[in-house]
């Protein structure tokens, strides 16, 4: 039975037309709403993932529910469906399980709050926040063990609850959680933020209620969802064909030595509608890399992909979900049943921006970006220190982002324009470590006449014994080049001793003991490269070898010859002749580099690591 909306008013708003600039200025005050709510968040949470990195979400969506701004599109949707119980003046709602709202969150780190917000008794508009909690108990410190068989293993499930009931805190349930956390003042601090930023952008809009009326409100959000539906109509009748195209893509591995997981789609166009079926993605992991996609969330990505590539200047919302069906399987990867862990969820949710470009770029590869919005490399670190002082970190690392047809991929940067790196400074302050290295790795990003972005190598220094948690992706396969760009290269984590000895380790792994003394080296994947590198100009790799972004060694694979420093033409023309002699024409749109079973056979020499097992289907998953 769905939520029950209460309401003392009733009345129904009015119809009225609305002008371009009242629909403009509505408009960019929703944004500035939106913007308000980061930075309240920011400037009231204490865990280092939100506050530092900006691992959390904004939304304003209308009375509805239907996102106007955010990120990930509107949860509300499918919570309104699932929720046995009433919404009304007063009430803020908290929840952080997927299996609770159909994948409308995607792991139980992620705490959710909403807040429904009424005007005069009726309901206008409701805001949301969500972030990444650095610990919600569970049976490994950071609540994410790579290694879970079952969402029981990964910290507190909170279904839908009320923190808030007609304005009147639930203190009980509060506390109720925050005993199920390492870091209960980390997560208290969090909430409080979430709530706060919720409140923020409910005053903006009944002050935009005030200024311009209820009626006129509720039109321009009407209008901007409208708005929306007729420019992605318009992008995919000119962008999707009716003919069927797929593409595919892999997690390299469980954690739990299988892999690498096939992530399959499928789109085509029937009418105004897209279609994408996702038939024959691999079934269910018994580890943790399941990603419990939420159709909504999908429609979201696609959307912000179309719009990214094809027409960045409109502001994307719900209003074009009617446009695109979305086919799961029911225990696959990507619907994965209850209670199947989903805490590493964050390879496969890379890994979809990734399939995405490559559906859309088989018809226009012009616009085609190349493969590296791969993972969020993690890294977490507890034990205590040298005063017996508990601690723990969490940590986002970043790759190298693909080769673009307007430029190079940015080195070292994040899958989420959002986010931003924790400074070293910090780490060092509130952390027994040392960061000996911070730069970029010369030569990782895909050659190309665009090159992929460089992956970077960060060296910590642990000063204190304790364990250690590494999730990364993309060590097994490559990052893959497009219209004649080469792949990037594999993510690497070396340890190493304080007497030089070095052991290469898996990218995902759980409770790795460490020393004090001990160094880590972690080496992200490099983006792919986009066109054909013997036309990139060749003063730009004079340039890149100044900065150390590329080597004399590495400049060769685009034909480019440097002697102390500077090109050598006559050497550089002659080079190139002879490789585009040996290679012949480009005549492929994709390069993944070598095939799975080649990736397999060399795999331990390659990458010091041994190839993963194929998967195998589970034959029963109970709880």
């Amino acid at each position: 039975m769905p939520a029950q909306i209460i309401q003392t008013n009733n009345a129904p708003f009015n119809k009225v037309s609305i002008d371009p600039v009242t629909l403009e200025v509505i408009e960019n005050a929703l944004r500035n709403a939106r913007i308000e709510m980061d930075a309240t968040l920011v400037r009231t949470a204490m865990s280092p993932g939100i506050r530092e990195q900006g691992d959390a979400f904004p939304l304003i969506a209308d009375r509805t529910g239907q996102m106007i701004v955010g990120q990930f599109g509107s949860y509300i949707g499918p919570f309104l469906d699932g929720f046995e119980g009433t919404v009304e003046e007063g009430d803020m709602i908290m929840l952080s399980d997927p299996y609770s709202v159909g994948g409308a969150i995607s792991h139980l780190n992620d705490w959710l709050v909403l807040l429904p917000v009424f005007k005069d008794g009726r309901l206008v508009a409701y805001t949301s926040m969500f972030g990444h909690q650095s610990d919600i108990g569970g049976k490994v410190v950071g609540s994410m063990p790579i290694d879970a068989t079952s969402i029981f293993e990964e910290g507190v499930r909170i279904p839908p609850v009320k923190i808030y009931k007609k304005g009147v805190y639930n203190d009980d349930v509060i506390k109720l959680i925050m005993a199920q956390t390492r870091k209960p003042d980390w997560c208290t601090a969090d909430l409080n933020a979430l709530i706060a930023s919720c409140r923020v952008a409910a005053r903006r809009v009944v002050e935009m209620c005030e200024r311009f009326g209820d009626d006129v409100f509720a039109a321009a959000t009407d209008e901007l969802l409208a708005r929306n539906y007729r420019a992605m109509k318009q992008l995919i009748a000119s962008s999707i064909s009716e003919e069927k195209v797929s593409f595919e893509d892999y997690i390299c591995d469980d954690g739990m030595g299988y892999g690498p997981y096939k992530i399959r789609c499928t789109m085509h166009r029937e009418g105004d509608i897209v279609v994408l079926d996702f038939d024959g993605t691999d079934p269910q992991s018994q580890a943790s890399i399941n990603f419990f996609l939420n159709e909504n969330m999908l429609k979201m990505f696609f959307g912000i992909y179309m719009i990214m590539v094809f027409d960045p200047q409109v502001l994307f919302n719900d209003g074009y979900y009617d446009l695109i069906r979305v086919k799961i399987p029911e225990g696959s990867l990507l619907k994965p049943k209850f209670p199947a862990a989903l805490s590493g969820r964050t390879h496969a949710l890379g890994r979809l921006f990734d399939i995405m470009g490559g559906l859309l770029g088989q018809k226009t590869p012009e616009f085609l970006n190349a493969a590296g919005f791969s993972s969020s490399p993690h890294l977490f670190y507890s034990g205590y220190d040298a005063k017996g002082r508990w601690f723990q970190l969490f940590q986002i690392g970043f790759g190298g982002i693909p080769g673009r047809p307007l430029g190079d991929g940015p080195d070292g940067h994040s899958l989420f324009p959002g986010f931003t790196n924790v400074p070293n400074e910090f780490l060092e302050r509130y952390f027994p470590l040392v960061i000996e290295r911070y730069e970029t790795v010369a030569d990782s990003g895909g050659a190309g006449l665009h090159r992929g972005g460089n992956g970077i190598i960060m060296t910590y220094r642990f000063l204190a014994s304790g364990t250690i948690a590494i999730h990364d992706d993309r060590w097994f396969t490559m990052p893959w080049g497009v219209n004649g760009g080469e792949p990037g290269a594999r993510a690497r984590k070396i340890l190493e001793k304080p007497d030089g000895t070095q052991t290469v380790v898996g990218n995902k792994l759980e409770n790795l003991t460490i020393e004090a003394g001990d160094q880590l080296h972690f080496i992200t994947w490099g983006g792919g490269g986009w066109g054909d590198p013997l036309l990139r100009d060749p003063t730009l790799l004079e340039l890149e070898l100044e900065r150390g972004l590329v080597t004399v060694e590495g400049a060769k694979r685009y034909g480019v010859v440097l002697v102390d420093g500077k090109v050598d033409a006559a050497a550089t023309e002659a080079l190139r002749v002879k490789m585009r002699a040996e290679r012949g024409p480009v005549t492929s749109v994709f390069n993944y580099g070598p095939d799975i079973d080649t990736l397999r056979a060399n795999s331990l020499m390659d990458t010091g690591l041994p190839a993963p097992k194929p998967p195998v289907k589970l034959a029963h998953f109970a709880a």
